[in-house]
């Protein structure tokens, strides 16, 4: 019987694309004017697009093979992700198993806080943090983290950065400025980079980036601090709001985000709303990943997602039997980072996992799931020396949350036997 696998890439600059086994849908680029003045192009890309392709697609397979495909699964990341949640929120029947990577829940909020980030590293000529100092950053955070038990020492990345509290101030300059500390203007930076975009009153009005995340790799701090033509990186969204001469020196977000919310929210964040109920009552099998040290759609957000689907399943259920939220220390957006990335083989981003097997990659583990119900209790994350080199330099479990993995005491850290996923502290 044929089997239908989506992959949906919404990665990196903006763009959401999907392929079936039978073709490809044209992407959707989220960047540029053509959408202004366009909410029902936003709402059929938002909400309609990925359902439409996914009934196109069983038709076209039904079609060539004669009878109905005996299983659906979708899996994609970023917008991806995003649009793998719409499906089972919205479209319960289209899968029976959705695998979504650092899903794009608030798209509103999640642009205004890049936007925030962008505009404290441009506050004042010295705002900017070099790559330098944010590689002396990490560090820092990697070893206070340490320090209060939210890591291990040797590793380059943090285990529970959620768990973890730091404050950059620790870094200032006391005497000369040099590249061994941190300016007072560079502290401030930092400091709005971890706390999020909050309001006047110093009120949270989102998520923050973790401790950890600083490095200046490729979608890491750097990129959030860069210009892309002159403007913040993802600023466009604006635009639909405010129009094509649209200057982010101007905006306010005590101002104008409650005119952002007004006009876009209940067109792109119907991911902020919505039910897995339905999903769970047809056993349907999700599983949501996130990376830690992500710096484009925040970590924590998923989790929000996730605990308030918990509270909203009918009394006697449980969203862990249908689906789980796996978190990855020191994974960066999608993949990449410091910590072990290498563990969903359908990505399209290497490094893949040694083994397309239920315990090394995610997306096996869904169909084991989904086909002979062997629930996903852990999964092995590798990391290689070098993407190409085939050489394993660690391996750690992910755990399903609020599971954490916590090391057993005894045995090589860079093994995945040497650790046990726990609720506790201590296993």
């Amino acid at each position: 019987m044929p089997v239908i696998r989506v992959w949906a890439e919404g990665l990196r600059r903006g763009f959401a694309s999907a392929t079936t086994d039978t073709g490809t849908a044209p992407a959707t680029p989220l960047e540029g004017d053509a959408l202004i003045g366009q909410p029902r192009k936003w709402r059929d890309w938002a909400r309609s697009s990925t359902h439409v392709m996914t009934m196109t697609g069983k038709a076209l397979t039904k079609a060539f093979y004669g009878r109905d495909a005996k299983r659906s699964y979708f899996t994609g990341c970023s917008t991806g992700g995003q649009q793998g949640l719409i499906e089972s929120l919205y479209y319960p029947e289209d899968y029976d198993g959705i695998l979504v990577g650092a899903p794009v829940i608030n798209r509103t909020w999640g642009h205004a806080a890049v936007l925030w980030d962008y505009a404290a590293a441009h506050r004042t000529p010295g705002s900017l943090i070099s790559d330098a100092k944010l590689k002396l950053l990490n560090k820092a955070a990697i070893a206070t983290c340490w320090r209060q038990g939210h890591g291990l020492a040797g590793d380059r990345f943090v285990s529970d950065p959620m768990s973890c509290k730091f404050d950059p101030a620790v870094l200032q300059c006391n005497g000369a400025v040099s590249d061994n500390c941190l300016t007072g203007s560079e502290v401030a930076t930092a400091r709005a980079f971890y706390s999020g975009p909050t309001s006047h009153d110093s009120k949270a009005s989102y998520f923050g980036w973790l401790p950890g995340s600083e490095m200046p790799d490729t979608f890491g701090w750097s990129f959030l601090q860069t210009p892309i033509n002159s403007e913040p990186p993802f600023g466009a969204l604006f635009k639909r709001v405010f129009g094509a001469d649209w200057d982010w020196k101007s905006f306010d977000f005590d101002r104008d985000m409650p005119k952002v919310q007004t006009l876009l929210d209940p067109i792109v964040n119907d991911a902020t709303r919505g039910s897995l109920e339905a999903f769970v009552a047809r056993v349907g099998k999700l599983i949501i990943y996130h990376g830690l040290a992500d710096t484009l759609v925040a970590p924590e957000q998923s989790v929000a997602f996730y605990e308030r689907q918990a509270g909203q399943i009918a009394r006697g259920r449980k969203l862990e039997n249908n689906a789980r939220l796996f978190l990855a220390p020191g994974m960066m957006h999608c993949g990449g980072g410091t910590g072990p990335d290498a563990f969903n083989a359908t990505l399209g981003i290497p490094p893949r996992p040694p083994v397309d097997d239920a315990q090394h990659d995610i997306f096996s583990a869904l169909i084991a799931w989904t086909d002979r119900g062997e629930a996903p209790d852990r999964i092995i994350a590798t990391k290689f020396s070098s993407e190409d080199s085939g050489e394993i330099s660690m391996q750690r479990p992910i755990c399903p949350y609020p599971q954490k993995a916590v090391y057993r005491g005894t045995g090589s850290t860079r093994s995945a036997n040497s650790f046990v996923c726990t609720r506790s502290t201590k296993p």
